[in-house]
């Protein structure tokens, strides 16, 4: 049994830990009283107790405690450890954290978990270091494959590799003459085939790219293999996406995998509808170790609007969001400016969705109490987005809406024009955002934006100030979904190495307390659940997630090597370091 394992402890015992000082000779431990609990009201005793470590609750009224104990999957007590006392009874088990740190359970409000499960299975590109070696991992991949099968792989992004360039078609040939090659880039919004790919997927130099994509063409004016955004489509349709059991296995494992690195819990986005069954399902088999609430690609929207908010295991599974794209993504030139691209002027980027369309859905989820989480990355496709919300609001009035507080969200909120910052709470829109982008974008979004446009980029204190709600997320598999990153990110904001560069805006990063609300608290409000989840407060559910050491008040740079060593849903231990 490893020093964090869960031991039973008799009520006297912890008694004489509450109330003896260090230097006093030990003492036998008392037999077990489960009648004590007669002085609290004849309240059973709780079957979960947590002492020896710091425990941060995000409750502002009492931000830090000692002692927390669990019943029925809710926290009914949370103070000094002294109060202990009165919940122990003959079946409670302890948790000494013996010095590590406990915080109400980080939750992960953008992220794709059924990525993060194919991530462990796929061509994963994630530590590629430039072209040549992206050529050496399809050689070898080829080299397993079936004759003419399709290679895929995810992870790739060429912004720090030595080329300086996308990769290419010309690339892939010679490594894979005969077998299609998808490889897709790190943020989703980009894509490179081989000959063999575009062949299959029709894709020649006279393809035009439907509305919201770009396809790439060489000074011959030959497909060079860049997909981008909806132009993607033909390509990845050669890829077989995975079906029956062997999803539902892959989207168990990406859970799991959420679940080992301290998330309780996964705001998941762009998910089929027709995958909202399987999700619940694996709830009610015990097979889903994590909270996940739903938010689902449009064309489900009728299905949803029907049974707005679908709930399945006691709230294990919440669905009530839809997922739109108002653009694409910043490194791929696909984020919709106001400006050109200061690197590449014969452009502006991509709009994807469409102002009469977008608003009339708008209008029906306003009636319908559906909750809208719009991707919107630069500040074009934020001012649109915006200005549709703004246009919804004016046509539905307050009594026709199903619910008070419509809270709307923009998905990443990246490149915000000044201007706009102050309409976030104007019109209740949550600014959900990912704080590791920044710490990747920092290496070409000044080239990408010029730095003039970095005023409002990443913008996190300055929504905050502004009195906008924020929520944070990590966007995996895009990034890597570890929380430590993502709390380090939106303390530091400076890479992993401790680089931030010129005119990054370092008053943007946020207080340790208010990053710690970006993962629990915030989270909790951005999914119409902070009665019930986001900080350690007696009636709430018990979700906490456990490190090795205060991420509150280490060093910066010290977070990053912190250990997640226990992860609890509902009071439930569903993971644990060693087991």
């Amino acid at each position: 049994m490893n020093r964090f394992s869960v031991f039973a402890l008799s009520f006297g015992a912890l008694a004489l830990a509450a109330c003896s000082g260090g230097d006093e000779a030990p003492q036998a431990p008392a037999e077990p009283q489960p009648d004590a609990i007669a002085d609290n009201g004849g309240v059973p005793a709780a079957d979960l107790v947590f002492h020896g470590g710091p425990i941060h609750t995000a409750n502002d009224a009492r931000p830090v405690v000692e002692a927390v104990a669990v019943q029925d999957g809710r926290i009914v007590f949370a103070g000094p450890q002294a109060g202990l006392t009165m919940w122990i009874g003959e079946e409670t088990r302890i948790v000494d954290l013996d010095g590590a740190a406990m915080y109400p359970g980080f939750t992960d409000s953008h992220i794709h978990v059924l990525g993060v499960g194919q991530r462990e299975r796929l061509l994963n590109l994630d530590d590629v270091t430039s072209v040549a070696e992206l050529a050496d991992r399809v050689a070898a991949a080829v080299a397993e494959a079936e004759p003419g099968a399709v290679v895929f792989g995810r992870g790739w992004i060429e912004t720090h590799w030595p080329e300086g360039r996308f990769p290419t078609r010309d690339d892939l040939d010679p490594v894979s003459p005969d077998n299609p090659v998808v490889l897709v880039r790190a943020d989703g919004h980009a894509l490179v085939a081989n000959s063999a790919a575009l062949d299959a997927a029709g894709v020649t130099a006279d393809s035009v790219a439907p509305e919201g994509g770009e396809i790439l063409f060489d000074a011959a004016g030959e497909p060079t293999g860049m997909l981008i955004d909806t132009a993607m489509g033909s390509a990845q349709a050669l890829v077989s996406a995975p079906a029956g059991a062997e999803r539902a296995d892959i989207y168990a494992e990406g859970a799991g995998r959420l679940a080992s690195l301290g998330w309780t819990g996964a705001h998941d986005m762009s998910v089929p509808y027709t995958d909202v069954a399987m999700i619940e399902a694996l709830a009610e088999a015990d097979r889903l170790p994590i909270r996940v609430y739903v938010s689902i690609n449009p064309d489900g929207y009728a299905d949803l609007a029907g049974e707005t908010p679908r709930m399945a295991d006691d709230g294990r599974v919440i669905t009530r969001a839809v997922k739109l794209y108002m653009d694409g993504a910043l490194g791929s030139r696909g984020a919709a400016l106001l400006e050109p691209y200061a690197d590449r002027p014969e452009t502006s980027g991509l709009a994807i969705a469409e102002a009469d369309e977008t608003i009339g859905l708008m209008t029906q989820a306003l009636r319908d109490g559906v909750q809208m989480n719009v991707h919107a990355i630069g500040d074009r496709g934020n001012r649109h987005l915006l200005d549709w919300v703004e246009e919804a609001l004016a046509q539905v009035p307050p009594e026709e809406r199903a619910i008070e507080e419509h809270r709307w969200r923009d998905e990443h909120s990246q490149i915000v024009h000044p201007d706009d910052i102050p309409r976030f709470a104007e019109l209740g829109v949550i600014a959900s955002m990912q704080p590791s982008h920044a710490i990747g974008d920092l290496h070409f979004a000044p080239d990408r934006l010029g730095d003039e446009r970095l005023d409002g980029a990443y913008a996190w204190q300055s929504l905050l100030d502004a009195g906008a709600h924020i929520t944070g997320g990590s966007d995996a598999p895009v990034e890597q979904g570890d929380p430590r990153i993502e709390y380090y990110a939106a303390v530091a904001r400076a890479d992993l190495s401790g680089f931030q560069g010129e005119n990054w805006h370092p008053d943007e990063a946020l207080s340790r307390q208010d990053a710690l609300k970006l993962f629990t608290l915030w989270p909790a409000f951005a999914s119409f659940r902070e009665d019930e989840l986001g900080s350690i407060e007696e009636g709430k559910r018990a979700d906490f997630t456990v490190f090795s050491a205060d991420i509150m008040t280490a060093p910066a740079t010290d977070i990053l090597e912190v250990e997640p060593v226990m992860t609890v849903v509902d009071g439930e231990i569903v993971w644990e370091r060693g087991e």
